[in-house]
Formats: structure tokens, C-alpha cells, sequence
């Protein structure tokens, strides 16, 4: 145990609270669930990840804030937009490899829905929701889930736009993982010859104090949802013919911003039927998060 190659068990955690005389039942207890828990094995280490610590601190952290300059976060990401993502990446893994990061990745998004899910805040640059990582198809639908996740309680999605300028994280990925008493924080920080831990009090201070000034100058999230879904609906224009050939559906042009990114998401199965009351379901669920107006809402709710 002491060279570091072994796991201690629960009977060597007992003789060492012997040993070191810790009475407390309360963290005998809790050492010795630690020392269970250790002995398992997590569900990430069946994949070879380069940023696998990452997903551990990820896994147990109890709120999360990430700022991207460009592209969405992994916690976003479609399949469609994660596989472009690597298809684009130096060096490219082989398709096996591709398949198991965005297995792997998925799997990663399920913390946001898990009984008691931590809280995630983050700033999105604008320039994350016009660069075209798969197309416009494959960008109308990362646009929709981004909506679709962001009316999740626990979740707040903002977008940093153009107009604001300069900002003090413009050339910069970071992701702030707060973690449970008593373990410290630790931010990641993303770069092209690797990745960053910091733990030092002195930078957390700072990365905190820039994310909050990142917060204050973003879109507020009714804003930020008005935005991605003006920009879905752009992307989901070169669906117009697809739509227009479907009797059910009016013309492309006829529909409000929001109706017509839901409409765009449509013909990306071939069952357009069961579709539609899916997509208008989370419709429905967008607009009464958002505050939309009553009427384009009654008007979803009664189509």
C-alpha cells in the first residue's frame, strides 16, 4: 500500500483508525466507504481517455462553470457534433476510436440528468454557435439540444456575444469543478499542447472572479434562448424543400423563429409523423421555460 500499487480495504482502513486513534464513528465510517468505493471500478477506465481524471473530478463535482471561445462543451454535445469534432482533430483516431470517445462522451452527459445533478453554468462565445462543426444539419440539431438541456432546473446556458467586445477569457477554454466539502476546487484548463489542473487558491480566485464577469456581460439565458433559436432556425433553412413537401406542415417561411427550429428538426428521421409530436412537445417545453409570448405557445399547443 505504501508504494502506491495496492488499494487499501476496509480492514486495513479500520487498523489504521486504530492506530492514529480516530474515535469518530461519523469518519471511521466514512473512510471506510471511501476505501469500498475505491476498489471499484469507475465506468470510464473501460475507455481510453486522454482526460480521464477530468471525468472523475467531473463525475463527483457539485457545481460546474465552463467558459468555450469556440466550440460547445463536451456536456452539450450531440453525437453528429461530437463525431465531426474528431473527424477534424490532429491526430485523427481510427473510426473504432471515434465510436468509443462519443460513446464515452454520452455516457458523460447522463451526470446532468442523475438523481441529485450538479449544477452547470456556461458561457458559450458566440463564435461557438457560427462555427459550422458538421454542417448546418449537424449544427441545427446541436442548436436544439442546447435548448432542449438548457431547460433543465440545474443548468444555465449563456452566449457571449460578438458586440461585447473584448473580455478578459477571449483566448481561453476553462471548465471551474467545484467539488464536496472537503475536497478543494480545481479548474481545467484546455490548450493545444495539453491541458492544465489548477488547484492554488490564488487561481481559483482569479478563474472565479473572470467567470462572473464573463456571466455579467453575457446574454441572459431568455436572451441566449432567443439567440440559438434564431440561429437554429438559419440552419434549418436548407431543410425548406423537405418541409414543404410534407402535407401536414405549412411552408417554411410561415413559421416564427421558434416554430421553425423545431420544424427543422423534423426530417432527421423517417417517421415524420412521429417526429413532429416530439419535436412540438419540446417545443411546448422551450417556450413556457423561455417566456415566450402566450400566443405563439397556444398556438404550438393547439397545432
Amino acid at each position: 500500500m505504501e508504494t502506491g500499487h495496492g488499494i487499501a480495504a476496509p480492514r486495513d482502513i479500520r487498523d489504521l483508525c486504530d492506530l492514529y486513534e480516530v474515535a469518530d464513528e461519523a469518519e471511521r465510517d466514512r473512510l471506510m466507504t471511501l476505501a469500498r468505493e475505491g476498489k471499484r471500478r469507475a465506468w470510464w477506465q473501460s475507455y481510453d481517455l486522454a482526460y480521464a481524471n477530468y471525468v472523475g473530478l467531473e463525475e463527483e463535482a457539485v457545481t460546474i462553470s465552463a467558459f468555450m471561445s469556440s466550440v460547445v462543451h463536451g456536456l452539450l454535445h450531440t453525437a453528429d457534433y461530437a463525431r465531426a469534432g474528431h473527424e477534424g482533430a490532429m491526430p485523427r483516431l481510427d473510426p473504432d476510436q471515434i465510436d468509443q470517445q462519443i460513446e464515452a462522451k454520452l455516457i458523460r452527459q447522463r451526470i446532468l440528468t442523475r438523481n441529485d445533478p450538479p449544477r452547470f453554468h456556461v458561457v458559450l462565445d458566440e463564435a461557438a454557435l457560427h462555427r459550422q462543426v458538421g454542417g448546418r444539419r449537424v449544427m441545427a440539431g446541436q442548436l436544439s439540444k442546447i435548448l432542449e438541456t438548457a431547460a433543465l432546473p440545474n443548468i444555465v446556458v449563456q452566449v457571449l456575444p460578438y458586440d461585447r467586445g473584448f473580455h478578459p477569457a477571449v483566448e481561453s477554454n476553462f471548465t471551474i469543478l467545484e467539488l464536496p466539502n472537503p475536497a478543494p476546487s480545481v479548474v481545467f484548463v484546455e490548450g493545444l499542447v495539453g491541458s492544465t489542473y489548477l488547484e492554488r487558491p490564488d487561481d481559483l480566485n482569479r478563474y472565479h472572479e473572470i467567470f462572473n464577469r464573463l456571466q455579467s456581460i453575457a446574454l441572459n439565458p431568455e436572451d441566449t434562448a432567443d439567440l440559438v433559436a434564431s440561429l437554429a432556425c438559419s440552419y434549418g433553412n436548407s431543410l425548406k424543400k423537405a418541409v414543404r413537401r410534407s402535407g401536414s406542415l405549412r411552408p417554411l417561411t410561415s413559421y416564427a423563429p421558434h416554430e421553425c427550429l423545431i420544424v427543422s428538426k423534423l426530417h432527421y428521421r423517417n417517421d415524420v409523423r412521429e417526429e413532429e409530436v416530439r419535436c412540438f412537445k419540446l417545443a411546448w417545453r422551450f417556450l413556457t421555460c423561455s417566456g415566450a409570448r402566450l400566443g405563439v405557445a397556444s398556438e404550438m399547443a393547439h397545432a
